[in-house]
């Protein structure tokens, strides 16, 4: 059976240059077991590992756990800082760097395109030329730079993604606000904060009617959605007692919930249960987070091989073979 990962990440050199020295916002500290992570002020952000960067290194690991074909994306902080000239030019860094990788491992490696969403104009160029490039879906943050997607500023480029149907991957990082709900300590930005920020993004598309408005889109919730599927019932209730005048969505939360996919990263066998239960396994696809310190290749295998035999298949490829047309 085919295997493949919609959900592992992908940095290059020059862009971590660029962030170091082009941000304004983003810094990188040591920590106590000496590696080297990025920090927006005193948040921790992310911890860069040598699989990010290593073409190489991946290959192997995809053949060790016998994954057939990853979806590489550029993680958080993705491009969203250091004006529009910087911003465009880590984006097309980003996305010339995994094109090429596609083009050394033809079989293995496809890419979702990372784009400068604070410049429309320029993001909607860059879409245009990493599709050309081979790109199957674009990769957005849960707020860019602190807006929310369903931003109307967003609105050319929602448009031109829905025209050409391709999936996107939804990825959390810091929430605005972080350092004053205090979540700077314990890595909470990452525990609490990335699935806050993924919840808060989705129920918003939700309760917007954004599907409604992008009826084409291929939205991919990454973490197993966050919180999503645990609020289903707080999301019938406050839809039940909400005022006919100000409702915007056509159809119930639950169809919205059912509507979105999602990746298989739960750390926990019972909670991907939970989240089929609710949204199907038809909605469900692999991720690892692959190579992040906190990946979870092994639990990605474990737990879906505790579920049903058809599940375990769609989640592990038949679902991604359909969304990606691959």
């Amino acid at each position: 059976m085919t295997v493949i990962d919609v959900h592992t990440h992908m940095f290059t050199t020059r862009w971590l240059e660029l962030l170091r020295d082009k941000s304004g916002i983003y810094n990188i500290k040591t920590r106590p077991d000496g590696q080297r992570e990025i920090f927006r002020g005193d948040t921790p952000v992310v911890l860069p590992q040598k699989g990010h960067f290593d073409w190489e290194l991946r290959i192997a690991h995809m053949n060790e756990a016998k994954i057939d074909v990853s979806v590489v994306s550029l993680t958080c902080p993705n491009v969203y800082w250091g004006g529009e000239e910087v911003s465009v030019q880590a984006a097309r860094e980003a996305n010339d760097n995994v094109a090429d990788a596609q083009s050394r491992h033809p079989d293995r490696i496809r890419w979702f395109a990372s784009l400068p969403w604070e410049y429309p104009q320029r993001a909607l160029e860059e879409l245009e030329r990493s599709c050309a490039k081979g790109a199957v879906g674009v990769m957005v943050l849960a707020n860019v730079a602190g807006k929310s997607l369903t931003d109307p500023m967003f609105a050319p480029i929602w448009r031109a993604i829905d025209r050409r149907k391709l999936p996107v991957l939804v990825h959390p990082t810091d929430p605005p606000g972080v350092d004053a709900m205090d979540m700077t300590k314990f890595d909470l930005s990452w525990s609490v904060g990335f699935m806050f920020d993924t919840t808060l993004a989705l129920t918003r598309m939700i309760f917007e009617g954004f599907f409604d408005q992008y009826p084409d889109l291929k939205i991919i919730a990454s973490h197993g959605g966050g919180t999503l599927p645990y609020l289903v019932g707080r999301f019938e209730k406050g839809d039940a007692v909400e005022l006919p005048a100000r409702r915007q969505m056509q159809r119930k939360p639950t169809d919205y919930l059912r509507h979105i996919y999602y990746d298989s990263i739960t750390y926990d066998p019972r909670s991907l249960q939970y989240l089929v239960s609710i949204v199907g396994a038809e909605h469900v696809m692999l991720g690892t987070d692959w190579p992040h310190w906190v990946h979870d290749t092994k639990g990605a295998f474990a737990n879906t091989a505790a579920l049903p035999e058809a599940d375990m298949q769609a989640i592990r490829s038949r679902n991604a073979i359909r969304v990606f047309g691959f």
